[in-house]
């Protein structure tokens, strides 16, 4: 892997960034997956148990986590 700096900014100049959620978009998308997510902490305050933490408890941290990272990006705040 012998490529210079030079080199690999000219290749990445041949395929631009997409992101998978659209700028018009993101706001929606964010808040679908906090609701998600808030839902999903409440089902499993409701039953703690060993079984829910796979099921509801790591689903609904992942929700909220992705959620906030979509919120600050749509409104303008990069992480």
């Amino acid at each position: 892997m012998d490529s210079s700096l030079h080199e690999v900014w000219q290749a990445a100049a041949g395929s631009p960034f997409l992101p998978s959620v659209d700028k018009s978009n993101q706001f929606i998308v964010a808040f679908v997956l906090l609701a998600a997510g808030v839902s999903l902490t409440g089902v499993f305050a409701l039953n703690r148990s060993l079984i829910t933490v796979p099921l509801l408890g790591i689903p609904a941290s992942l929700a909220i986590a992705y959620g906030v990272v979509y919120m600050f990006c749509a409104v303008g705040v990069y992480v």
